[in-house]
């Protein structure tokens, strides 16, 4: 089998809002064709015109190859192999950030490629079956213009999660710092009146965790606010500063009264490395599409099994993403949640809109994947209304 072209769809939701700070907004869907009739599918979660020019750029040096032209008449039956030639011939620009990203998009293709040619789902050619369902965590971004409104529709996201069968879900309490929403700038003190209310409102028996999206400065800061929420029973506290303050992450390890967790944004086992050995994180959180697709994804996830560390990977996009994750947790034991987008309780229609086959959840759990590939379709109708012509 050959690779013969290689498309990238750009897609953008109408109502784009930038204030908002959610990628679920946008999306690059590659394509990766073969010379028999099967098509992959892949996508990742950074600007999708960066995405598309990393993939289409020419190259002018052996260490500086265009990554669509590398893979031009290759054997897509042959991810990990690939994956090598693709980091080494684009080094020079690439190794990690953006490059990366968008080489997980092509894995992931290729993934799927390599699955429906051999009639199989992902997770059989991955590795060994867990031997428990995979179970998703309901991660939920609220609205509103003013703290109330904000905390309030929070509030009432936790509470609709758990009446759609979600036994955990995610908290995203963000007032203040780079990813603050809506023009939010409270005092941390108003962080705990929400993590209280959420906590109030879905009982002790949910799972709870927060994500506050690097709003503070420093692990002294982090601290203050972090000791007052010991007897609400938060499972971790995702990424509290800085990704880039190691340091301040492994003092977070020692000293606060929950694990914390971080790496939505880490490209390469080699960043992984890094956070886990020396930022000491407790939850090690790869996204799939960026961290350079399920080859690395799973070298990742062996990386933290070594180290003792759990795997909760982040996934903030479509259900093509949704789907690549949950083989990957399939064949992870070590991994007690995946990231999960609900397509009823977001307001990104490329999340409700994308993909034909939405996973089924049952008791709290996901079903077991059983299609060729990935196992989705995407509706082309999505395809034309949200395509953003070059």
């Amino acid at each position: 089998m050959k690779i013969t072209d290689i498309e990238c769809i750009t897609l953008l939701v109408p109502d784009v809002r930038t204030d908002a700070t959610s990628s679920a907004q946008d999306d690059i869907v590659v394509l990766v064709h073969t010379d028999e009739g099967i098509t992959g599918i892949g996508e990742t979660d950074v600007n999708p015109w960066i995405a598309k020019a990393c993939i289409e750029a020419r190259g002018t040096h052996t260490m500086g190859l265009g990554l669509k032209e590398m893979l031009i008449g290759e054997n897509p039956l042959e991810p990990e192999r690939l994956w090598e030639k693709l980091y080494t011939g684009s080094a020079m620009n690439g190794r990690r950030g953006a490059v990366i990203c968008a080489m997980g998009a092509l894995d992931m293709a290729m993934w799927d490629i390599r699955g429906k040619a051999a009639g199989k789902p992902v997770w059989q050619l991955l590795g060994k079956r867990r031997e428990d369902a995979v179970t998703p965590y309901a991660s939920l971004q609220p609205m509103g213009d003013t703290f109330e409104e904000y905390r309030d529709s929070l509030v009432a996201w936790a509470v609709k999660a758990k009446e759609l069968g979600f036994t955990a879900g995610k908290m995203e309490v963000t007032l203040s710092g780079p990813y603050k929403h809506s023009g939010l700038n409270e005092p941390d003190e108003k962080m705990t009146e929400i993590v209280a209310a959420c906590r109030n409102a879905v009982g002790p028996e949910f799972v709870m965790m927060v994500d506050v999206q690097y709003t503070w400065s420093d692990a002294d800061t982090a601290l203050r606010t972090l000791r007052d929420w010991e007897s609400l029973d938060v499972y971790f506290v995702e990424t509290p500063l800085q990704i880039d303050d190691l340091r301040g992450y492994a003092r977070l390890h020692e000293e606060a009264p929950m694990p914390i967790a971080a790496g939505e944004w880490q490209t390469t086992r080699h960043e992984f490395a890094d956070l886990m050995d020396i930022g000491l994180v407790d939850f090690a959180q790869p996204d799939v599409g960026r961290v350079g697709g399920l080859t690395e994804a799973k070298r990742v996830c062996d990386m933290a099994a070594a180290r003792g560390r759990r795997i909760v990977p982040h996934c903030w996009k479509t259900g093509i993403g949704i789907a690549a994750t949950q083989h990957l947790a399939t064949v992870t034991p070590h991994c007690p949640y995946i990231e999960f987008l609900p397509a009823k309780l977001c307001d990104s229609a490329l999340r409700r809109d994308l993909v034909e086959d939405e996973i089924v959840i049952e008791d709290g759990r996901l079903s077991l994947p059983t299609k060729p590939g990935l196992g989705i379709e995407l509706n082309q109708d999505a395809i034309q209304r949200y395509r953003i012509s070059d």
